[in-house]
């Protein structure tokens, strides 16, 4: 896979982390073990058997933790790093590029832990909001609406890397604004 492509579905990748932070791992691990995704030669253990299985599990007790009120709130804490720390890896892995490892990783977290920091935290504030309002109650439809962009994301940066980048791109960038406009308004409220 060509640089801008493998590039494209690692930060695609990284960013649904954001979501669920094992489930774009396990996806890369099958692409991986079946083929479809080259990794680099250092990081193809995330194409093994005992990789593939270590993150079918963790994925399914994530998925159904997030369905349990108050845990989802628990599980935010620990996945908001966990999230940066698999996005990095994500765009780290699918890296084809013949630079120095340090400068792989530095550009991995900027871009990929960046990604995922980023809608992870979207996240966070969703399920925040979610609970204040419905006391936990539409936590459940968060929890659901976050699955499916996670794997919506998820197959768009397998079958269309460069759609998905476009994507991200437009959604931090709509992030960001919303946060920048929400942190003036509270300064000048005050």
């Amino acid at each position: 896979m060509d640089g801008l492509l493998g590039m494209s579905m690692g930060l695609g990748l990284s960013a649904c982390c954001g979501f669920r932070v094992f489930l774009p791992l396990l996806a890369l691990s099958i692409g991986a073990k079946w083929g479809h995704i080259p990794l680099a030669p250092s990081y193809e253990w995330i194409g093994s058997w005992p990789a593939l299985i270590a993150l079918l599990t963790a994925t399914v007790c994530e998925i159904l933790a997030y369905y349990i009120p108050w845990l989802d709130h628990a599980l935010d804490t620990l996945m908001s790093p966990l999230s940066i720390l698999a996005g990095t890896l994500i765009t780290v892995s699918t890296f084809s590029t013949d630079i120095p490892e340090t400068q792989k990783w530095l550009l991995a977290l900027i871009a990929g832990g960046g990604a995922a920091g980023i809608i992870q935290t979207g996240t966070v504030l969703a399920r925040a909001t979610s609970g204040a309002t419905t006391l936990g109650l539409g936590n459940f439809l968060v929890s659901t609406l976050e699955l499916l962009s996670a794997v919506i994301g998820i197959l768009l940066s397998i079958f269309i890397p460069v759609l998905i980048l476009v994507g991200v791109f437009i959604l931090l960038i709509i992030l960001v604004r919303r946060g920048y406009r929400h942190r003036t308004s509270s300064e000048s409220a005050r």
